[in-house]
């Protein structure tokens, strides 16, 4: 893989304005994103993971410009896109794509397959003949492991592992380089999503893609991703290498999530770490180290010092004073 990174965010935030004055002004702010860095190299995944409302989801969107960034820097193939906007984004989005964590409200109901997966061609210019369009599609629908007699059905006649592959088929149409999966399996069964993020492996070799993997699940992130990022309340409190974070987390946050996943060997269960109080509102976050007030080692200066981001042996670095 590259070193130098095919996606990257420098500094972003994003926040939104909440209760407002009767005149207009905003009363306060959710910072769903809070001052965050990050970069995808060709051909990697990135795994995002956090719990609900930890800004996840409003990082993957706001990376590839379906939010905008209240501050901050989003790199493209080392080419600002920050702000840049028409034609000229609609002309770039043919290099990165998202898929959708829900596969039965992200298929317009009105359109048959083909129109679905064709709407992309259509938009890009990449079929100039209605034999061609078909064409592409039945092979993309092959891509995907589907028949290319599915072409004429409509969504609701589709389970939900069909349906997601026709929204990873839609993300493929453009032959793009990196794809955002915004918990594209956590909607599925079982037995699904073992599935689809296996054909998300197969594709990535096939293709070379870059994934941004947004899960709450660590162990579908460990089993897909190259390196991990954790969020919690809109920072990144732990960064590193699958392997490392996954199995020797440095932050007390990143502890108590792997010590929530299942584990088939009895003798090698984990110790449970259940977490009190609930998450803050990011709209009055805590001060100091914003995982204080739920964590189970803090000490005094966690309360009013926020922790930077510190470096470890194996590549990881955690936003945490205790870590060791």
């Amino acid at each position: 893989m590259s070193e130098l990174p095919l996606l990257e965010g420098r500094n972003l935030h994003v926040r939104f304005d909440v209760r407002r004055h009767r005149l207009g002004s905003a009363k306060a702010w959710l910072r769903a994103v809070n001052d965050v860095s990050f970069g995808v190299a060709p051909g990697e995944t990135l795994g995002l993971v956090g719990e609900s409302g930890c800004g996840k989801t409003t990082l993957g969107r706001a990376a590839i410009r379906l939010i905008e960034p209240t501050s901050g820097e989003i790199f493209f193939e080392q080419k600002n896109i920050t702000r840049v906007n028409g034609s000229k984004l609609r002309s770039l989005r043919r290099g990165f794509q998202i898929i959708f964590q829900d596969p039965y409200g992200s298929l317009d109901p009105r359109l048959a397959v083909e129109d679905i997966i064709g709407e992309a061609l259509d938009i890009h210019g990449l079929a100039h003949t209605s034999r061609i369009r078909s064409e592409r599609v039945a092979n993309l629908l092959k891509d995907v492991g589907l028949d290319s007699s599915l072409a004429l059905r409509f969504p609701h006649e589709l389970s939900g592992g069909q349906r997601q592959r026709i929204g990873i088929a839609r993300a493929l149409a453009v032959e793009p380089k990196l794809i955002v999966c915004d918990e594209p399996v956590s909607a599925l069964d079982v037995s699904v999503q073992a599935q689809i993020v296996n054909l998300l492996r197969e594709l990535q070799r096939e293709r070379g893609l870059a994934y941004l993997f947004i899960a709450h699940d660590l162990a579908v992130v460990e089993h897909i991703s190259h390196r991990v990022m954790v969020m919690y309340l809109g920072k990144v409190v732990e960064m590193g290498p699958a392997k490392s974070v996954c199995r020797q987390p440095k932050h007390p946050y990143t502890q108590a999530l792997l010590s929530a996943v299942p584990v088939v060997d009895p003798a090698s269960k984990r110790q449970r770490i259940i977490l009190s109080g609930e998450l803050p509102s990011p709209i009055d976050p805590p001060p100091g180290c914003p995982f204080h007030p739920r964590c189970p080692i803090a000490e005094p200066r966690c309360r009013t010092e926020v922790p930077a981001l510190r470096r470890f042996e194996g590549g990881q670095v955690a936003a945490c004073h205790l870590a060791k």
